[in-house]
């Protein structure tokens, strides 16, 4: 089974290595990594093209946003399954790609997740927030969870049948199409009660206004798919992250 990862990067020079280390040192051996830039005006490029022999894909030019950018991955991808490593993430170890591969190997496996830690930008091996997940039953969405979208791994035929991520949705594409695979499409997933990913605090959703933003994006894709939601949903997406503060791992307790 190949598994194929994507990254998309912009003026990522600080970070991006350890990203393309992280994807390098797997273990798993059927891996295709996919790189969408979207031209990047610093040394981004350099470190990539450093790394040109692992990678599969090298797109650099200008793009619509993040979600575009994975679009275009998605376009590119060949592997079974698709997972998406962003250029200030890492895998928690070098075994993550095998997890996942375990998780594919049940049968009528469509999509699986996992947990993540957010790990401070200057220093990743000290977490500031612990993203615990859990099996999937219908309603979850309601209440403003989803799966950790950095841990998210689908079948490429699930992209295929229904849909990449809707451009619409500025800051929660990802809350959107995890949405309609999973509660309107009803796929089959399974969690894994690991940690898989260790990312950088800040990124896209940083500040409060991106925040409620991205939850006002979340409110309107449960509407589209008739959930049965109202205006108080943003309230609870918002404190349904507030536990992720206070828990941490059973090591770092």
């Amino acid at each position: 089974m190949k598994i194929s990862i994507i990254t998309v990067c912009y003026n990522s020079e600080v970070t991006i290595e350890n990203t393309l280390r992280s994807v390098a040192t797997q273990t798993y051996p059927y891996i295709e990594h996919i790189i969408i830039d979207a031209q990047s005006s610093d040394g981004t490029m350099d470190i990539v093209n450093h790394y040109r022999a692992r990678l599969t894909h090298v797109v650099s030019e200008p793009d619509r946003g993040m979600y575009d950018a994975m679009n275009k991955g998605l376009n590119l991808a060949t592997g079974d399954v698709i997972g998406f490593l962003n250029s200030d993430d890492v895998f928690a170890d070098n075994t993550v790609l095998e997890q996942v591969a375990e998780a594919f190997s049940k049968k009528g496996v469509d999509a699986c997740y996992a947990d993540l830690v957010y790990v401070d930008k200057e220093n990743m091996t000290k977490v500031t927030r612990y993203w615990k997940s859990r099996p999937y039953e219908d309603g979850l969405f309601e209440k403003g969870w989803m799966p950790a979208h950095p841990t998210f791994y689908a079948r490429r035929w699930v992209y295929e049948k229904y849909g990449k991520y809707d451009l619409a949705y500025r800051r929660q594409s990802d809350f959107e199409l995890t949405l309609r695979f999973l509660a309107v499409h009803k796929i089959n997933t399974i969690y894994i009660p690991k940690v898989l990913v260790r990312m950088r605090s800040g990124g896209a959703s940083r500040g409060v206004w991106h925040i409620l933003e991205g939850n006002i994006e979340a409110y309107r894709a449960c509407r589209k798919h008739s959930l049965n939601v109202t205006p108080l949903f943003i309230a609870k997406k918002i404190i349904s992250r507030v536990p992720q503060f206070f828990r941490r791992q059973h090591s770092e307790a």
